[in-house]
């Protein structure tokens, strides 16, 4: 006889609570409201069940206010602690009410450290874990949830005690720097909401360090001869190699060739090439991919394809694995999407040329927990929006080129000479397109190169010197910085996009047209961190506590050992700064964020003096300036002067460096 009570099926969110419902009660499941919560309830195998969700995370951690160091915390419920998280109240209730009835709880939470830690808390504060299992499934089609509903397995506790020490260790950093940071700017007379973190701050200080890098470029004069080549087929106007560093090198050199009047061939080579299908996607790829082709931000693409997971399109995508296993049933797949218009010609185009024979490429990145994003094969049962229309696309796509052929191509190589003087030019030739075919989106620009024997002259004409400046970095856009902390490995595949929004939500960081840059209490922040806590702003030390987690989660550390070393670090850190420390603290970000009028101003702008009447980002400009004179005069011949007025008037200039130019040139005129 079935014991009495109910089976207790959790979910994250709402949406993932009806498909897992739909699925074990073949869609003949009684609808019922507790609390005002959607929640579903059929006869199962084990008794009577009810799939019932939540929504998120219904606890967080608090702690009493009070100075740094801060260790005591305690679990409670998420409205209580975060502002703005009234909605998840009615779903507290509603399980809190359900949990009461049953005999056996069933977490059905996402398969990964914050699902396993969502479930875990509801069932422990509500429940009773001793009569609790798993489900673990990547997608939420039909048979994947009936396969992991019929293999039930024990509470998952490494990813719990994983996504608790996470939790702890990330909350113990924020809540302990903010702290001490507001407490600083306190001290200097204004009060200010301020964060940091163990993840957030040294992603912070390296969006800092390039945008600096970009504020504070000097442009460094080269020269190039340029010519125009008489070529079959056409003109072509090239740069030759090599770059000269002073101008009268490249007239003599540009003299020569016009006397020669024509280059002869030196090389002219073709090469064959394949190139092999790409693997699936795991999430930063994904997101990269958007990124480039449509300009979408990490954290969009993220949350729409976590969108497409719960409509049942699309495997959990928060993967690192670029490898499909072979229990998947990609053959089913495919046949799913022969059943979509768009997706039909590719589709039969890729059994054609592999005969059916179906093996995605594995690339090198696995995950434990999920295979690499791939889709369902299912048809969306809606109207998807345009961004959603195009990160599906992007997925169902890469998962066709990766069971496509290689791509055939033809490089060309054609190397001309005069004196010193050398012209290169490459072409390229798609031959077959193999996987370009199903991902056009990596397709190369063809361009053709004549064929021409070793020996022939080639007639120029045209030739002239071109002054070229040194281009200054890159700045950070929101995909490149996610990469950024992918490549160090700091943060999860999870939170990396969170992080970098949060940065922009903080008032750190703002999206510009030419990618991130720091505002002034970004910078503040960073700097202050850097100069008398630079442990806190550490990528190694981040990325130790990383490695430890991941620990954790193979079962090799315990968390509660992790924690109280995390404990002990921060107090170490806390107890270095010392009344001094922090007054200088508060006042260096309030000066500079414009908080409190310094005692002295920048003679350019409103920042504290550091030092010469400039504020330090001035000042770092004017050293600037400085060191790349004599060299950038000796290239050129021209005076300080002019110098000046060059740089002045470059937008390829840094901002900084051309405020100081300016500003030179000014006190000289007066």
């Amino acid at each position: 006889m079935t014991p009495p009570g109910i089976v207790l099926i959790i979910a994250e969110k709402p949406q993932a609570a009806r498909r897992i419902a739909e699925a074990l009660s073949g869609g003949r499941g009684t609808r019922r409201r507790i609390y005002g919560v959607t929640c579903w309830e059929f006869p199962c195998r084990l008794g009577r069940c009810v799939v019932a969700p939540s929504v998120g995370h219904l606890y967080g951690l608090h702690a009493p206010p009070g100075p740094p160091p801060v260790f005591a915390y305690e679990w409670r419920p998420i409205w209580l602690v975060e502002k703005g998280s009234s909605y998840a109240r009615k779903y507290f209730n509603a399980l809190r009410s359900l949990c009461s009835r049953a005999r056996l709880y069933i977490n059905a939470c996402d398969y990964d450290i914050e699902g396993s830690l969502i479930g875990y808390l509801i069932i422990k504060f509500l429940g009773d874990p001793r009569r609790a299992k798993r489900m673990k499934f990547s997608t939420l089609t039909r048979e994947d949830i009936v396969r992991a509903f019929n293999n039930l397995e024990p509470l998952d506790y490494p990813m719990i005690e994983a996504g608790r020490a996470r939790h702890i260790l990330d909350w113990l950093w924020g809540i302990n720097v903010s702290r001490l940071l507001m407490e600083a700017v306190r001290r200097a007379g204004r009060r200010v909401i301020l964060s940091a973190g163990r993840v957030q701050s040294p992603t912070l200080l390296e969006v800092v360090r390039r945008d600096l890098s970009c504020r504070l470029h000097v442009p460094m004069p080269s020269f190039v001869v340029e010519a125009v080549l008489r070529l079959p087929g056409g003109d072509v106007k090239v740069k030759l190699s090599p770059v000269f560093t002073r101008r009268s090198e490249a007239d003599s050199a540009a003299a020569g060739l016009r006397r020669r009047k024509g280059m002869v061939v030196e090389f002219y080579g073709a090469e064959t090439r394949h190139l092999p299908p790409p693997p699936p996607f795991n999430l930063g790829d994904l997101q990269a991919e958007a990124a480039r082709i449509y300009g979408m931000s990490p954290y969009t693409v993220q949350r729409i394809a976590e969108q497409l997971y719960l409509d049942a399109l699309i495997s959990y995508p928060r993967t690192d694995s670029q490898v499909i296993p072979p229990t998947i049933d990609v053959a089913k797949i495919v046949h799913g999407l022969s059943k979509q218009p768009t997706y039909r010609p590719l589709v039969s185009r890729l059994l054609r040329e592999t005969g059916g024979v179906l093996r995605p490429r594995r690339g090198r990145k696995t995950d434990p927990a999920h295979p690499a994003i791939h889709p369902t094969g299912l048809a969306p049962e809606r109207r998807l929006t345009r961004e959603e229309q195009r990160v599906y696309d992007l997925v169902v796509r890469r998962f066709l080129a990766s069971m496509a052929k290689p791509a055939r191509v033809e490089s060309v190589t054609l190397k001309l000479r005069s004196g010193v003087l050398v012209a290169s030019l490459t072409g390229l030739r798609v031959l077959e397109a193999g996987w370009l075919e199903y991902y056009p989106f990596s397709a190369p620009r063809e361009k053709a190169v004549p064929r021409l024997r070793r020996g022939e002259v080639v007639p120029v004409r045209g030739v002239r010197v071109v002054t070229q400046y040194s281009s200054r970095p890159s700045r950070y856009s929101k995909a490149s910085l996610v990469k950024w902390m992918e490549r160090v490995n700091i943060g999860t595949k999870s939170t990396r996009a969170r992080i970098v929004e949060l940065l922009v939500k903080r008032g750190y960081v703002k999206q510009q047209r030419g990618g991130l840059r720091v505002t002034d209490l970004g910078y503040a922040v960073a700097r202050a961190l850097e100069r008398f806590v630079p442990k806190l702003v550490s990528v190694e030390l981040t990325r130790e506590f990383e490695s430890m987690l991941e620990a954790i989660m193979m079962g090799r550390l315990a968390a509660d050992s992790v924690i109280e070393s995390a404990k002990k670090v921060i107090a170490s850190i806390i107890e270095s700064v010392n009344e001094e420390k922090l007054r200088i603290i508060g006042y260096t970000i309030a000066a500079h964020a414009g908080l409190i009028e310094p005692g002295e101003k920048c003679a350019i702008c409103r920042r504290p003096v550091a030092s010469d009447g400039l504020c330090e980002l001035h000042q770092a400009a004017l050293s600037r300036l400085r060191e790349a004179e004599g060299e950038w005069r000796t290239r050129t011949g021209k005076s300080r002067e002019e110098y000046l007025e060059s740089i002045c008037k470059m937008k390829m200039a840094g901002e900084l460096v051309r405020d100081v130019a300016c500003w030179l040139l000014e006190k000289r005129s007066r």
